[in-house]
């Protein structure tokens, strides 16, 4: 394995804005990780946030409704295992998001994603086409998310979509919808959404790609949970705003 990206897939993720590397994380990390995950999973150990929270397409609609404590994601998981804390300040990501977001200075996000996401069978939910800076409050929107599949990762099973050179675009705002989704009923959406990719992977595959980026998540349709561990980086510099939800906790740095 290369320990950094090369000159092309440097250029190829500044146009497309997104990268896969595949098998970056070795199976001793995956099954670490994944052990954490579902330790912390049938504990329910907070803090995490459930589908029935989010009322996302196919969610249950409340917490006493059949499926209502499915969990869709663990939150705030660095220091909740050494295995977790290893590998999102480790080089194998450290050294990529330096070259990516061109600093020597990377931190990781306390207060944005910092999550395990699951697609459990049956209860999970659909999210639509969105951007993850749409709430982030920081001085400008430029962030690396470094997206770890703890197994396989398709279309059927909730994998994410993708529409290349997404993050480099400004649309109007009638383009989205009151939740900040892109309006799948607008022909001008329509048109840059059949321009979407899947991220297929596998475990221990990483999935760069920039906040900005157009990105989207399907229910999962089979009979197995899928797990993934993400985290996003800044550059020191991109300064939270005080008093937002960007600023609660303090930034790790790299």
């Amino acid at each position: 394995m290369q320990q950094q990206f090369t000159f092309e897939q440097i250029a190829f993720f500044a146009r497309n804005g997104y990268l896969i590397v595949r098998g970056l994380a070795d199976d001793e990390t995956v099954s670490a990780i994944r052990s954490a995950t579902l330790r912390d999973l049938k504990a329910e150990k907070q803090p995490l946030e459930y589908e029935a929270e989010v009322h996302y397409p196919g969610a249950p609609e409340t917490l006493d409704a059949p499926g209502g404590h499915t969990v869709r994601r663990l939150k705030s998981v660095y220091g909740r295992d050494p295995c977790i804390d290893a590998w999102a300040c480790g080089p194998e990501i450290g050294v990529r998001v330096r070259q990516l977001l061109g600093t020597e200075t990377p931190m990781l996000l306390s207060n944005h994603h910092n999550s395990i996401m699951t697609k459990q069978p049956t209860f999970s939910s659909h999210t639509g086409w969105h951007q993850d800076v749409r709430y982030w409050n920081y001085m400008n929107p430029e962030f690396v998310n470094a997206w770890l599949a703890l197994g396989h990762e398709e279309q059927a099973n909730g994998g994410m979509l993708l529409i290349p050179g997404s993050h480099k675009m400004e649309l109007s705002p009638e383009r989205y919808d009151a939740d900040k989704f892109l309006r799948e009923d607008l022909m001008e959406n329509r048109g840059l959404i059949e321009q979407a990719v899947l991220a297929e992977l596998e475990a221990g595959d990483v999935l760069f790609f920039h906040a900005n980026l157009f990105h989207m998540a399907g229910r999962n349709q089979t009979s197995k949970a899928k797990f993934a561990l993400v985290f996003s980086y800044r550059d020191a510099s991109n300064l939270p705003v005080p008093g937002t939800s960007s600023a609660v906790l303090a930034d790790v740095a790299v």
